[in-house]
């Protein structure tokens, strides 16, 4: 893989913008391999995503934010500068079904999602087999109504001690608590098992059968204090029939949530994100 640096960028919609971030990475030597932006007309905002070799760059990483600034100030720019080389920690918190788990680890183990996985962490023993196979750490912390605030404290000192960078909710059936969310704002992503906005909450499987729907989907998004409420990243959909049961449903849609799950990571991985408001912008 090509040594790069990616650098992210959202700030009020002006002209120049495009030309400006082209033109200070061309003074450096810098050979972009990709650029993509985007203006959200209604704010009034720009959002741009380039991407560029490292190889020739003659600019030092150690001076990027110092000269950047001065190009990013007076545009107003709020950026980021992220590098490929650099593999961030995701730790896994599961329950019961643990498809969406074994999906994400065999697609890391196989190179496809570039991170290091430090940690499972689960409410249930029955991931453990899984997490042994696959030579990670597993942490089995009950959650109880009497001992949720004890457990989320034993999760997030874990979460501490190994230095992570992103959780993932891989079917995950615990509410987070609004500390635990803000412990890791736009950090942690879930899968949730229907089309969001409908359906949220608890059995969406069950209340689409009872629905009588024609479409099922999945959404993977962005954890905020309100319950499936979070900014979107990925969803996806397929088609169902009268003939279709429950347990038909079920199964259709796990396939659903493996996908956009899984997209979401890598997504986020390949630094591809931006957040604003209760939107994302994904970059292709």
């Amino acid at each position: 893989m090509r040594n790069t640096a990616i650098l992210l960028i959202n700030c009020p919609d002006r002209k120049g913008l495009v030309a400006a971030v082209a033109n200070f990475l061309y003074q450096h030597e810098a050979n972009i391999l990709h650029a993509d932006q985007h203006q959200d007309n209604e704010a009034g905002l720009f959002f741009m995503r380039v991407e560029w070799d490292l190889e020739g760059f003659t600019l030092p990483l150690a001076r990027f934010h110092e000269e950047f600034a001065k190009v990013a100030g007076p545009l107003e720019m709020d950026w980021r500068l992220e590098l490929s080389s650099v593999r961030p920690k995701v730790a896994m918190l599961v329950s019961k079904y643990d498809h969406c788990l074994a999906d994400l680890l065999y697609r890391q183990r196989s190179g496809e999602l570039a991170c290091d996985i430090p940690l499972i962490i689960s409410n249930h023993p029955d991931a453990r087999p899984l997490a042994e196979f696959h030579g990670i750490p597993f942490y089995y912390v009950p959650v109880t109504r009497e001992k949720k605030a004890a457990a989320e404290a034993e999760q997030l000192a874990l979460l501490e001690r190994h230095d992570v960078d992103l959780v993932v909710l891989a079917r995950y059936m615990q509410i987070l608590s609004p500390e635990f969310v803000a412990r890791y704002p736009n950090r942690i992503i879930n899968v949730h098992h229907s089309f969001l906005p409908a359906f949220s909450g608890a059995r969406p499987y069950h209340r689409a059968y009872e629905r009588g729907v024609k479409l099922i989907g999945a959404t993977s998004h962005f954890v905020t204090e309100v319950l499936d409420d979070g900014p979107i990243i990925e969803q996806d959909v397929t088609r169902i029939s009268h003939r279709d049961q429950l347990e038909d449903l079920i199964q259709k849609g796990r396939d659903l949530e493996k996908a956009v799950l899984s997209r979401a990571v890598r997504w986020w991985i390949e630094r591809r994100i931006l957040v604003y408001g209760n939107k994302t912008v994904v970059f292709d």
